[in-house]
Formats: C-alpha cells, structure tokens, sequence
C-alpha cells in the first residue's frame, strides 16, 4: 500500500463532485464508496475526515446546512473510522467492500434514519421506520453498487502499487487463440 495525498484529494473532489450532479436521489452517492479504500492505507483520522469534510462542505455550497449536517458528517466520519479499522485486517476484495457496505449503511441509516427523526424533529417512530424502509433499500443499492465496482478499482489505481492496463482495468483476461 502507498499513500499518495494528491489521490486522495481526487478521491474527495470525485466524491464532492459526484454529489453536486442534479436530481440525484439524496441517498445514491458516494461517499462510502470512495472512502472504504482510502480508509485502508489511510487510517482512521483520514478516513474520518473524508466524510465529515465532504458532507460539511457540500452542505455549506448548496445552503443547507444545519442540524442534519453535524448528525449526518459525525455518523459518516464514524463510518469512516469503522471502516479503517474493519479493513485494517482485510484483504481489498469487492466481497469485503460489499460486507462492510451491507453493515455501514444498515447501522448509519438506523442511526440516522430510525432515531434522529423522532428525537429531534418529534417525528413518529412508525412514520420513521415507514419512511427508512425504501430510503435504506435506494441507499444499500447504491452503497452496494459503488463498494462492488468502484471501491477495489480506486484502491488499485490510488492504494495500491499495481497500475491499470489494457484488458485488465476489470480483472478480465483475453481469451487464448
């Protein structure tokens, strides 16, 4: 593994950038994602930082920031830090992105989702659970989507010391004459 600041910043910038593309359902984005492989070689501080700074920032950009923004940016900086530890003993591997996705999003859409609304909005707790129901199924499908096919070819193209080439950019080999 090496660490390459530069990369990580353009992970950061794709992630930012990825969010500000218009009518994008609010919980198909990338964060986690991007964030699962620079956890790994970056470690938890890092990993932290990723996501409170780009939940924070974009808030900022597109006015909206408020009460949600602190909740949502802790909840995602501790998936961060989660996610240095999980894979501090784990190989990259989209089946260990997809696991670790599959968890993150459960425990941050629960924490989020089930327990902020009607604490601090005096929402419903049967209209909450109603409303996480579709919200959390959109964001595993995305979750899910960005850890299988984007997380292990950001780690090799900014983590690790293998580069991209021809055929191989996803790990298919051409077939023999």
């Amino acid at each position: 593994m090496t660490k390459s600041w530069p990369k990580f910043i353009a992970g950061w910038v794709i992630s930012f950038l990825i969010r500000l593309v218009p009518f994008r359902p609010p919980n198909i984005e990338p964060i986690l994602g991007i964030q699962m492989p620079f956890s790994k070689a970056y470690g938890h501080a890092p990993a932290f930082l990723f996501a409170f700074s780009n939940i924070v920032l974009f808030d900022l950009l597109v006015n909206k920031f408020g009460v949600w923004t602190w909740i949502t940016a802790l909840a995602y900086g501790f998936l961060g830090i989660w996610s240095a530890q999980y894979f501090k003993t784990r190989k990259n591997s989209p089946s260990n992105y997809l696991k670790f996705s599959i968890m993150a999003t459960i425990a941050y859409d629960a924490v989020t989702g089930l327990s902020i609304g009607p604490m601090l909005f005096n929402q419903p707790f049967m209209a909450a659970v109603i409303g996480q129901i579709p919200f959390t199924l959109l964001h595993l499908l995305g979750n899910c989507s960005f850890a299988v096919l984007a997380s292990p070819l950001i780690y090799r193209f900014a983590v690790s010391k293998r580069s991209f080439a021809g055929a191989y950019l996803l790990n298919l080999k051409p077939l023999a004459n």
